[in-house]
């Protein structure tokens, strides 16, 4: 995930959007009042000048003005502050903009001229000190931001590292907590216990069955081998007995599959295996299946690697792709190649049902299964193989051209 879309980063970037936007609108508000009142100041200002002025004109006396105020009367008015209308105006005047009143008393019209009038600089300090606050309340909203993200997220981010952990549900965090964190993680918790109590009982049924399984099939093996001794001079019951040991003992290694994948694979030994090793033994095993049929089956050899995995785990997984290809072709070739840590195989078959890759997906077909070929089981075994040890089965179906497994193997041995 990206650090810009993360969810702390988002209420921190709410907060300082929000804090702008109230900055935005009363700077607006303010900046409007403080005018609005450097007018009326100002106004009062040049009025209460003029109210002081005019008289001592009117009586000869002498108008004395600060340096930044000038008062002017008739004549002495400058030509570019005549012809003005009565009353409050802002004008351009001696390279300033300055403010002014235009009157008039008995004895002609005047002008008082302020070029620099002190509301000015308090205007100025004011709008510092606006900025200031503005300033320090965007500051004060990322922090307030930063905080609030901290105090809601960490707990989320604590909840998540203990539910990918995989301990125990009753050591999640926040359990306890009466806000909506804590039912998030009580839901958790619940959630959790269900699944773990669903892949017990799983694991345990898969233990019990395959236990149950080895007896009868021992028997039958038992039983076919004898069968098989007895029958060398009669075809006809031979190869009957031969293809009945062939599927015992087929039974007799899913069964013991099935015990090994019941295990955690933390509790197994994984000794390092070569797969050009296991796949030169799956093609020797499977050549019966193209027999009497225009298939080929054959091995592309390429750069061997290992995998940290028992050979029975990767013999079923392996074996039973080629066997699934070299069954499902009626023309054409099988052939297997290893590239790059992965294992292809690939073939000139029909393709898979729709209903099978529905069930590789883990998805909903829109057809159902029917009967028991081509159902898939040997391919639900190959993923469950793969996710056991960590690998990644690709399939890429195209009932023109045939199939194409890939069985992609982690590059660590770990």
């Amino acid at each position: 995930m990206k650090r810009s879309s993360t969810l702390r980063r988002r209420i921190v970037v709410a907060y300082l959007l929000f804090a702008l936007a109230i900055c935005t609108f009363f700077g607006i508000v303010a900046a409007v009042a403080i005018e609005g009142t450097e007018d009326l100041l100002v106004d009062e200002h040049l009025r209460s000048i003029a109210a002081w002025a005019s008289p001592r004109h009117a009586n000869g006396m002498p108008v004395e003005m600060p340096h930044d105020v000038s008062f002017y009367h008739s004549t002495a008015i400058p030509s570019d502050l005549r012809d003005l209308p009565l009353g409050v105006a802002k004008k351009n005047f001696e390279g300033k903009n300055v403010h002014l009143l235009v009157g008039e008393d008995d004895a002609g019209i005047y002008v008082v001229v302020d070029r620099a009038s002190e509301y000015k600089n308090i205007e100025h300090v004011i709008y510092a000190m606006i900025m200031a606050g503005f300033l320090g309340f965007v500051a004060l909203s990322l922090f307030l931001g930063s905080f609030i993200a901290r105090g809601f997220v960490d707990p989320i981010i604590e909840l998540a590292a203990a539910v990918d952990e995989k301990g125990n549900h009753a050591d999640l965090p926040l359990l306890n907590s009466h806000d909506e964190l804590g039912v998030l993680a009580r839901a958790f918790a619940a959630h959790t216990a269900e699944l773990q109590q669903f892949l017990a009982r799983e694991r345990f049924f898969t233990g019990d069955v395959s236990h149950e399984l080895r007896t009868p099939l021992t028997i039958i093996t038992g039983a076919a081998e004898l069968l098989l001794e007895q029958t060398v001079t009669q075809p006809a019951l031979h190869a009957p007995a031969d293809r009945i040991l062939r599927a015992a003992k087929e039974a007799n290694e899913c069964v013991e599959i099935l015990l090994q994948l019941a295990r955690a694979p933390d509790q197994i030994n994984r000794p390092e295996t070569s797969v050009t090793d296991v796949i030169h033994a799956e093609i020797a095993r499977c050549q019966h299946f193209v027999e009497g049929k225009p298939v080929t089956l054959h091995f592309e050899e390429g750069e061997d690697f290992v995998v940290a995995a028992r050979r029975e785990l990767l013999t079923a997984a392996i074996g039973n792709l080629i066997r699934n290809a070299c069954q499902y072709t009626e023309q054409g070739s099988v052939t297997v190649r290893i590239a790059a840590h992965t294992v292809i195989v690939e073939d000139t078959g029909p393709g898979l049902p729709e209903s099978i890759q529905a069930r590789l997906q883990n998805k909903q077909s829109s057809k159902p299964l029917v009967g028991s070929a081509g159902s898939g089981l040997g391919l639900a075994l190959v993923v469950r193989i793969c996710e056991y040890l960590d690998a990644k089965l690709i399939v890429e179906n195209n009932p023109k051209i045939g199939s194409n497994f890939r069985i992609v193997f982690k590059t660590s041995l770990t």
